[in-house]
This record gives structure tokens, sequence and C-alpha cells, in this order.
């Protein structure tokens, strides 16, 4: 019996989640469209997607509320590249650098990358405030709750568990 090689069909890709937020615009239609325009790049395979999600803002509270979802993809790239493409991504969708959380047509985070951990300046994985984000777990436990944390060595639903307060997070 032969092994397919790392070339063919059978390739088994990077497995990766992404966090989607938006709350410039039109919210939703800018998360999908995040999604179409992920999808694009070459060799990524949507594995699954959450609902969407109308989200209370955090950290800077000044501005409108926002609409997140998670989506986990199978992907070739590098978490670098990756990074990158998600960069241009959000560029091509018109967002614009304003101060830390503030508002944004769309935010594009790398949240898991396999069970790498990486920390340099420009990137960190898993994300570093993930755990401490409803916005982010609920979602992310709609589509796969038993996933563990490389880090903190728990899974999502223990971290959504752990996090005692209620951020204002509802399903659209």
């Amino acid at each position: 019996m032969s092994i397919p090689d790392d070339s063919g069909p059978f390739r088994m890709g990077h497995i990766v989640y992404i966090g989607i937020g938006s709350n410039i615009g039109e919210k939703a239609l800018q998360c999908e469209k995040a999604v179409t325009e992920i999808l694009k790049i070459d060799r990524h395979r949507l594995l699954a997607k959450s609902s969407l999600y109308r989200t209370n803002p955090i950290g800077y509270t000044d501005q409108d509320w926002f609409v997140n979802s998670v989506i986990k993809i199978e992907t070739d790239l590098s978490p670098s590249d990756l990074h990158q493409a998600l960069k241009s991504i959000e560029s091509q969708l018109g967002r614009k650098e304003t101060h830390r959380w503030g508002p944004r047509t769309i935010d594009l985070d790398i949240l898991f990358f396999d069970e790498t951990e990486i920390k340099t300046e420009a990137l960190q994985i898993p994300h570093p405030r993930l755990h401490d984000r409803q916005f982010v777990l609920i979602p992310l436990a709609e589509i796969d709750r038993n996933l563990i944390h490389p880090a903190l060595k728990k899974s999502v639903t223990e971290l959504l568990e752990d996090l005692k307060e209620d951020q204002g997070v509802e399903k659209l």
C-alpha cells in the first residue's frame, strides 16, 4: 500500500481559525465579503463557518457595535504569508488604521494555526486576547467547542465558562 505524497490532491494543509469583525458600514456584508476574499486565495478550503453575531465593542467602547464571526479553513500558506494575505484583504476592503481597538470596516485575525505558538512583533498565535472575548469564543464554540488552546491547555468551552461577565454577544 502506497502513501500519497504531499504534492497531490490528498495533501493535508494547516487548520486555521480566523476571527472576522466589522463595525463600519454594512457590517454583515463586509464580513461575508471577507470570507469570499479569503477563499479566493489559492488552495484555501472552508471547513466551517459560524453564524454572525452582534457584539458590543470592548476596549474602546465609544463606537458602534460589531458584527463578528469565525471561520475554520485549511490552507497551505505559512502563518506569516497568511497574515500578510489577511492584511491585504483588510486594505482591499477599505480598512484604515485608526487608534487601537477603534472602528474598522473589517478586522481579520488568525486565532489558531494548527497547534502552533508564535510570538513576534508582527504576529501572535494563538491570538493573545481570544480567551478574554466572548465575541471570539462564542462563534468559535459554535464550530469547534472542543478545540484546545495550545498555550492554556483548555477547550474553547472551558475558556467560555471561565468568562464571568456578559460582554453583549447575540446571534443575528
